[in-house]
């Protein structure tokens, strides 16, 4: 396979790299409590994995995988210790920044894994400016794209944080860091149905972690398999490859 991370890269194969692909791929995590049994770097492993995982099944020319973002927009988890947060501000312009170095070497299209739901509007934001100020056909995934298998595979109702999902997927590439002796059900109750994450007819609202529980666990991490985990990763890289594999067709 050809080299597709940048951060291996001279600059003399970045380009010639540029002259093959218009695609990048730009990783975006975050540092914050994954409860007391997942470590605090979960999102951006993800990210960064999950990118890399992607690209090995694309055909060549494969796109480029930019360094991580390891930091992200995590005020609701700042009461547990661990966490790290940037402020919203932070990341649109870092995000701004990295797309406008990235245009000056003719990609077009840049596909974004977040792999965090906290950073969503901050990205939205930034992708924005890229797009009406630099032409960048943007495209943020947090997950979404294997949303149909996640509903198959996942029980458990407002699953969000640090329970059945991420624990699975956890266990499927990080096994060795997932305390299992630790994993506690905290399923979160709401002040009102239209709150709920999982429910219909919902209301955005602004929360803090703590507020719905004392262990930082949103979900039931007693359901996680590592079996729930490979299926789980295994629809989330088929789809991105396949549309990466469609977006080599979009004209720009």
């Amino acid at each position: 396979m050809d080299k597709y991370l940048l951060e291996e890269m001279t600059w003399e194969e970045a380009k010639e790299k540029f002259k093959e692909t218009d695609i990048a791929i730009l990783p975006v995590g975050s540092i914050e409590q994954h409860g007391p049994h997942l470590p605090v770097s979960t999102d951006a492993f993800d990210a960064y994995w999950l990118a890399k995982e992607t690209v090995k099944r694309v055909k060549a020319p494969n796109p480029v995988v930019l360094p991580p973002l390891n930091y992200g927009v995590s005020y609701h988890h700042m009461t547990f210790p661990g966490t790290i947060s940037l402020a919203p501000e932070t990341l649109i312009s870092t995000v701004y920044d990295i797309g406008c170095s990235i245009a000056s070497y003719r990609v077009k299209k840049l596909l974004i894994i977040n792999g965090h739901g906290g950073n969503t509007p901050a990205l939205k934001c930034a992708a924005q400016k890229l797009t009406y100020e630099k032409k960048l056909q943007i495209f943020i995934d947090s997950g979404e794209i294997a949303s149909k298998e996640r509903k198959e595979i996942v029980s458990t109702p407002n699953d969000v944080h640090s329970g059945e999902y991420e624990t699975s997927t956890s266990l499927a590439n990080r096994e060795e860091l997932v305390k299992v002796d630790k994993l506690v059900k905290a399923i979160p109750k709401f002040p009102l149905p239209c709150l709920e994450f999982s429910g219909d007819n919902k209301v955005p609202w602004v929360f803090t972690t703590d507020k719905l529980s004392k262990t930082g666990v949103l979900g039931d991490p007693t359901l996680a398999t590592k079996e729930k985990g490979k299926k789980l990763w295994e629809a989330h890289i088929k789809n991105l490859a396949e549309f990466i594999e469609q977006l080599k067709g979009i004209k720009t």
